[in-house]
């Protein structure tokens, strides 16, 4: 058991000041200290700055501790006080401009949490001295912020994708002969969609593959029809060499034509259905599209193409009574092809939240590998009920729907999201796994109480959201609202999942992005392409076997010792945790301090009387640039511009108080979800 007194000493090479300016900076402490997940500065009236700190991990159950920074005498002493418990700690600072010793004191250590009073002394030691050296390291610049899971070691990645495999279920079978069936439908279109219904029709042929709002197919069902459907294909020319282009909402008759696209050797572009006609037209001519198959409703958006561009309905309203449906070439009953040179690929176009959209080729999975990542971090299971309502023509939505073949999930799709109509779903289908991106997150926790606890969501176990950050504030409500079931995926259409953070990572720091999956190598770098120290920000890089296959139509990113520039900037915590603090082309220079808008953003999502805020840097004539908020009320608020400022001039730093605070109706949005910060003006 820890003793009243506890003494801890750690040496540097480094000059006093260097360590005073660290030490004193709350942000230290989550960053480089294990079991302390957040800090956050809150606005009292006490003469000392009074923190938040989220405490606990590994077991431990989360809970918030107030400290109390007194400055004892300055660049020599400082005292963290928690009033609370009778506990403080004393860092004391000696030595000259080359050399520093710290001494710390922990008083009444055991009072701060129960299970530290039953640990020894030297636990206590290790781990300042640990976070102290990580200071150290920070200071000096030692190259620490690079994690491997696996992709180094193919001995011990194979041996983790086996595992993964086998406690999931996905290639354990008590038939020789279903074993040999599922094994063919891989080797004949790879590990593809089409390789994924085949091999599950194979193993479970009558169970439900998909469920839409009008129809309801079984794996043998959507094998066959697939097959019949790329018979067509082929007979139309479209094979190997040439790309369709699908513009449809989620429903059975794009999985077919994708499944389809891939057995005929087609490549699929997948169109955003929030384009406008004139990108649509342009993507068109620079794929060089041979055919395109829309939903009725999107007609409009294609109405000026060329009329040599042949088109075909994919829903069941055609738009005129001689236009060619998907049902209408599975009728055809042409003999599906051969084994094509390559499945056909799938093309997923980037958001274009920045510009206008790139094309993406999206690999197929190089064996189990793709599965085991994201099973190595989330729990799904095999005979899973999986509803998803996040676009399939978007990385998150695809990636689901690929794995769903894998694990033999029955997939839900619906064409539109409401909040309610996803509870009913959920209920009525006894869905175990929500596949979402973070405005529907946001959408549901706007449900009135009582309109939420209408459905019994019980069967729900995964939440799992993607495709743009998951505020902290959301995070913290969802969790408090639903359970430990919230898993938040942070990736790219061009690195795939990259890190992330299921339940437990999100109690004990909410804006996190999480670790990285099996079979992935994480970075964060400087400008000089080394890693920066742990706690450093930098340039996320990424390395896996799930990277994209190249633009299709741009530039590729930066690489940097086989991994690619995700463009966004972040830290990696002393736990291994990945925080992303922006887009590089985000961040501004403030009166030469640098700024990131994510940051405010942050700390005004836990205003109450916030709905939803975007910040972004706008030119200033005296400091460079400044931060313009726009931001949501919900009804009956009566916030203003000067208490946005006040609150955030008492939680972050000088420079990142918004001079101009718009107040809007909502956010400009594209069909994922994600902010079209492009679009927003700030008054001049």
């Amino acid at each position: 058991m820890v003793t009243d007194v506890i003494d801890a000493v750690a040496e540097f090479a480094a000059p006093r000041k260097a360590l005073w300016d660290v030490l004193l900076d709350p942000q230290t402490y989550p960053r480089l200290f294990p079991g302390i997940g957040a800090c956050e500065q809150l606005d009292t009236v006490d003469a000392h700055p009074t923190l938040n700190m989220r405490v606990g991990g590994h077991g431990i159950e989360v809970g918030l501790l107030r400290v109390q920074l007194h400055v004892t005498k300055a660049g020599e002493g400082f005292e963290l006080h928690c009033p609370e418990h009778g506990s403080f700690a004393a860092v004391r600072l000696r030595g000259d401009g080359e050399h520093t010793r710290v001494y710390v004191t922990f008083f009444k250590a055991g009072r701060v949490h129960p299970v530290l009073a039953q640990l020894p002394n030297s636990t206590v030691v290790t781990w300042a001295q640990s976070g102290l050296k990580r200071v150290g390291d920070l200071i000096a610049g030692a190259p620490t912020s690079l994690i491997v899971n696996g992709e180094d070691s193919p001995v011990r990645l194979q041996a983790g994708v086996v595992k993964r495999m086998v406690s999931s279920g996905v290639v354990r079978t008590y038939r020789p002969d279903v074993g040999l069936k599922q094994i063919g439908g891989l080797a004949k279109w790879g590990f593809s969609l089409a390789g994924g219904y085949a091999a599950a029709a194979a193993h479970s042929p009558q169970r439900a593959a998909v469920i839409d709002d009008r129809y309801s197919s079984t794996f043998d069902q959507l094998h066959a029809r697939s097959s019949a459907l790329a018979g067509a294909f082929t007979a139309l020319g479209f094979g190997p060499g040439t790309a369709i282009g699908l513009l449809c909402r989620n429903h059975t008759g794009m999985v077919e034509a994708m499944v389809a696209a891939g057995k005929s050797g087609a490549d699929a572009v997948l169109l955003n259905t929030g384009l406008p006609a004139r990108q649509v037209e342009e993507i068109v001519a620079r794929h060089q599209l041979s055919a395109l198959f829309v939903d009725s409703e999107f007609e409009h958006l294609v109405r000026y193409l060329p009329i040599d561009i042949p088109r075909f309905t994919s829903d069941d309203v055609p738009p005129d009574p001689g236009r060619t449906t998907l049902e209408d070439l599975i009728a055809m009953r042409q003999e599906p092809p051969r084994k094509p040179p390559r499945p056909g690929r799938l093309v997923v176009l980037t958001s274009g939240t920045s510009g206008t959209p790139k094309g993406a080729r999206r690999p197929h999975p190089k064996g189990f590998g793709t599965v085991a990542a994201l099973l190595s971090r989330i729990p799904f299971g095999t005979n899973e009920t999986m509803f998803i309502p996040a676009p399939l023509f978007h990385t998150w939505g695809l990636g689901a729907l690929q794995i769903s073949t894998a694990i033999r999930a029955t997939v839900v799709l619906g064409d539109r999201f409401d909040a309610e109509d996803c509870l009913r779903r959920i209920a009525e289908q006894r869905v175990t796994a929500l596949i979402v991106v973070p405005i529907m997150v946001n959408r549901i926790l706007d449900l009135p109480t009582h309109v939420r606890t209408r459905y019994d969501l019980s069967s729900l176990r995964i939440v799992a959201s993607c495709g743009a950050p998951l505020a902290g504030a959301t995070v913290q409500k969802f969790l408090d609202a639903f359970g430990d079931i919230l898993y938040n995926v942070y990736g790219s259409t061009e690195v795939s999942w990259a890190s992330i953070a299921d339940s437990a990572d999100l109690r004990m720091s909410p804006t996190t992005a999480g670790r990285p999956p099996l079979g992935t190598k994480l970075a964060v770098l400087g400008p000089d392409r080394r890693p920066v120290p742990v706690g450093a920000t930098g340039r996320i890089f990424v390395g896996n076997h799930m990277l994209f296959d190249g633009y299709t139509d741009a530039t590729p990113p930066d690489e940097a010792d086989g991994m690619l520039d995700t463009g966004d900037v972040g830290y990696l915590d002393a736990a291994g945790k990945l925080f992303v603090a922006g887009r590089d082309d985000e961040m501004i220079i403030s009166g030469g301090e640098n700024v990131f808008p994510r940051a405010v953003e942050e700390a005004l999502s836990h205003l109450p009387q916030v709905s939803e805020v975007a910040v972004i840097g706008v030119p200033d004539h005296e400091f460079g640039q400044r931060l313009a908020a726009f931001v949501v009320k919900r009804p009956g608020s009566g916030l203003d511009s000067d208490m946005v400022r006040n609150y955030i001039r008492h939680r972050v730093s000088r420079f990142s108080v918004p001079r101009d605070v718009t107040f809007l109706d909502s956010l400009p949005r594209n069909p994922t979800g994600k902010i079209l910060k492009r679009t927003l003006i700030a008054p001049t």
